[in-house]
């Protein structure tokens, strides 16, 4: 499955999740904006902690959204590279595999934009 096909489906499961735990969800939402709307770091900086923690955790939904987010915010190419080698210096080879997904990612969503 395509990076993009699977933020769709993502969102979708997502939603179903929104109306199946509206209080839970939408607390969590609310933590989410006042993160990331609040304090010295920028949207981007936050989204690069985001993403580093998402490959590091082995997330790989997350890993598609932070990139999403990292586009949307200007990050570049080769600053997603620097952050992906900071995580896999600390998180070794299995944050390297997922390192390689995150840069995929990233290349397809480029190319589709």
């Amino acid at each position: 499955m395509s990076y993009l096909a699977s933020i769709r489906q993502t969102r979708n499961q997502l939603r179903e999740l929104y109306k199946t735990i509206p209080a839970a969800t939408g607390a969590f939402n609310t933590l989410s904006a006042a993160v990331k709307d609040n304090g010295p770091l920028s949207v981007k900086e936050k989204e690069y902690v985001a993403l580093g923690m998402a490959v590091a955790l082995r997330c790989e939904p997350c890993i598609t959204f932070h990139v999403e987010a990292l586009m949307r915010a200007g990050a570049t190419r080769e600053e997603l590279g620097d952050v992906l080698a900071m995580a896999v210096q600390m998180g070794g080879g299995p944050t390297l595999m997922y390192s390689a997904a995150a840069l995929a990612c990233w290349d397809e969503m480029a190319a589709a934009t």
